[in-house]
């Protein structure tokens, strides 16, 4: 699988009432257990005082990324999505080789 970073800001639309927002952020912890359990969530961070995540997300291709992992996500249609393609580098500490 390929490596992607993954930056996500989540918006809340106004009038959107606190049980939707808690019922979202509970199924959103599901699946992405799901998601890392399945391999393509392999770390996710939020930087501190921000609203947003960054992670390190696997798919075979940015389109399976896009629409099937992202696309499952319960928060999907409040984020803002940034992906960035990633391969090895050659000077990378935790590289195997």
């Amino acid at each position: 699988m390929n490596e992607y970073l993954v930056e996500i800001t989540t918006t809340i639309p106004e009038g959107t009432t606190p049980e939707e927002v808690g019922r979202r952020r509970a199924a959103e912890a599901v699946r992405a257990r799901e998601l890392a359990a399945d391999g393509h969530l392999v770390r996710l961070w939020r930087p501190v005082g921000e609203l947003r995540s960054i992670g390190i997300w696997r798919a075979a291709d940015e389109d399976e990324l896009h629409d099937k992992v992202l696309a499952t996500l319960p928060l999907r249609p409040w984020m803002t999505i940034t992906v960035t393609a990633l391969e090895p580098h050659p000077n990378d500490p935790g590289s195997s080789s």
